[in-house]
């Protein structure tokens, strides 16, 4: 068994740094659908998995994932930290049965649920023309 590289106090305020909401990555694909037109509502709590963008009108849930904390199949997402291997193999097996829980239950509710990878931001233009389709696919519902 390899120990960590940190004492506890060490460890705890690292992981204390970690953000749950408003990273970088979710930042710039808000900003992105922001510049495509869409208006949105964040981390809607009334949501199975509090999606990190939700378009109410269009029913459609956006989810930025982090590919080392939801473990995504890119080089990034699939390292598996030598420290402490058992634990981070529990924690993102236990995050992506959540993650499925949620995307399960959003579409049981009627919304369609995207899921953009932190790997995807380094194409930018790539990502915006799926955004764009997204969005033209689920055109806000009129009364």
């Amino acid at each position: 068994m390899t120990t960590d590289v940190y004492g506890p106090e060490k460890r705890s305020a690292v992981m204390r740094r970690v953000r749950g909401k408003d990273t970088a990555p979710e930042l710039i694909v808000r900003r992105m659908l922001w510049r495509l037109g869409a208006r949105y509502r964040l981390h809607r709590r009334d949501l199975p998995g509090r999606p990190d963008v939700a378009l109410p009108g269009r029913r459609l849930a956006i989810f930025v994932h982090g590919c080392f904390w939801h473990g995504h199949d890119c080089a990034r997402g699939a390292r598996v930290p030598k420290a402490n291997r058992v634990y981070w193999l529990d924690k993102v097996a236990r995050n992506r049965a959540r993650d499925a829980a949620a995307r399960a239950a959003l579409e049981a509710q009627g919304w369609c649920v995207e899921t953009v990878w932190e790997c995807e931001l380094k194409d930018r233009a790539r990502l915006e023309a799926r955004m764009r389709g997204v969005l033209a696919s689920r055109l806000p519902a009129r009364l």
